[in-house]
């Protein structure tokens, strides 16, 4: 058996994505992780899935190009703000919940 290529893998969960429940359950699990990148790359690629790109993505929130790429870029570092807007047109909100001990 062969190892998948690349570009298949990202077109198969891509294609996953578009699901808004699979993708809620995707980026719900990214957030989990100690790395904000985890979380950043799994926002890029439900937004990708859902066909919003960068350009889209700006108009929509009203965000410049420059700072809805860097939000959606492995070195983002984005305000809040930004990320509300952005998870808020993709359709999700940002939900607290007490830890699990």
């Amino acid at each position: 058996m062969t190892k998948p290529r690349y570009k298949e893998f990202r077109e198969h969960l891509l294609q996953k994505l578009k699901n808004p429940e699979a993708a809620l359950a995707y980026l719900n699990e990214a957030s989990r992780d100690e790395d904000q990148r985890v979380f950043l790359l799994a926002l890029k690629n439900v937004s990708d899935a859902q066909g919003c790109d960068i350009s889209t993505l700006s108009h929509d929130t009203q965000l410049s190009r420059q700072s809805v790429y860097k939000v959606l870029s492995e070195k983002g570092n984005p305000k809040l703000s930004s990320l509300k807007l952005i998870l808020n047109k993709l359709g999700y909100e940002i939900a607290l919940q007490p830890l699990k001990r």
